[in-house]
């Protein structure tokens, strides 16, 4: 850990190989008054398994959380590890990616900001597998009034991964966090992520996540998230694309969130595109006094 005027804190060191299951890295150390908390180690090779990425370190009271480390390689891909929290006025740190096995590991999820901190940390990419990618990990909630984090994208393979969800934004205000894309795949593309939510007041829902290219079907995209008392609701994902000389079939559009008060209802997502497209996304309901209801997709 730093000290308290410190200006750095260690990162954690990496796991190591194993001939059955990797080391997982070593959490990052806790940053100081003014410094980000450090680095999470990535986890090592393991012939079975991979180790897990080490979490990053907290942020000291004025700064932002470590990112967490990338999960090792293996048969089994370890998972990455989570961001660190934010400090008292910090953001969240970003998530690990996961590892890359025939069973992939998942991306860690975005640090948690600090109470009066901005945003949540980006959750991490999902390793690329050799039957599933790994799913992307949530985005990290937001400070009292920051806003959610990016969901991880979906880890390639013939089958794409799922993109992580967006995170939740604080409780007076802020926005939602976009969902994570899906995957592309080789035979189905990842289904995009959900959007998040925002705070109570005031704050537009997050944008779900569109859905991965997949040679035989695209993914469906990611619904939108609610909306606060005043604030959009999120868009909904694009379903995914398709080769059009194929005989596949492009993903579904997600729907748009919906609003409560005063604004306007998210847009449904467009279908993806294939040798048969993907059905639109319904548009979000507006708000009960002046909002207006969102637009439906376009198959």
């Amino acid at each position: 850990a730093a000290g308290l005027l410190g200006a750095a804190a260690g990162n954690g060191g990496i796991g190591g190989p194993g001939s059955t299951v990797g080391g997982d890295g070593g959490a990052g150390g806790a940053g100081g008054l003014f410094s980000a908390g450090g680095v999470g180690g990535d986890g090592g090779f393991g012939v079975t398994k991979g180790g897990a990425g080490g979490v990053g370190g907290a942020g000291g009271l004025f700064s932002d959380g470590g990112s967490g480390g990338a999960g090792g390689f293996g048969v089994a891909g370890g998972d990455g590890g989570a961001g660190g929290s934010g400090g008292l006025f910090g953001s969240g740190g970003a998530g690990g990616v996961g590892g890359r096995g025939n069973t992939a590991g998942a991306g860690g999820g975005g640090g948690a900001a600090g109470l009066f901190g901005n945003t949540g940390g980006a959750g991490g990419a999902g390793g690329g597998g050799g039957t599933t990618g790994g799913v992307g990990g949530a985005g990290g909630g937001g400070g009292l009034f920051g806003s959610g984090g990016i969901g991880g994208t979906g880890g390639f393979g013939p089958n794409g991964g799922k993109g992580g969800a967006g995170g939740n934004a604080g409780m007076f205000s802020g926005a939602g966090g976009a969902g994570g894309v899906g995957g592309a795949g080789t035979s189905t593309g990842g289904l995009g992520g959900v959007g998040g939510n925002a705070g109570m007041f005031s704050g537009d829902g997050g944008d779900g996540g569109a859905g991965g290219f997949g040679a035989v079907a695209g993914g469906n995209g990611g619904n939108g998230g609610k909306a606060a008392q005043i604030g959009d609701g999120g868009n909904g994902g694009a379903g995914g694309q398709n080769s059009p000389d194929g005989a596949g079939k492009g993903g579904n559009g997600g729907a748009g969130g919906n609003a409560v008060l005063i604004e306007n209802g998210g847009n449904g997502g467009n279908g993806g595109t294939g040798s048969t497209t993907g059905t639109a996304g319904a548009g979000g309901i507006g708000g009960t006094l002046l909002g207006e209801d969102g637009k439906n997709g376009l198959p």
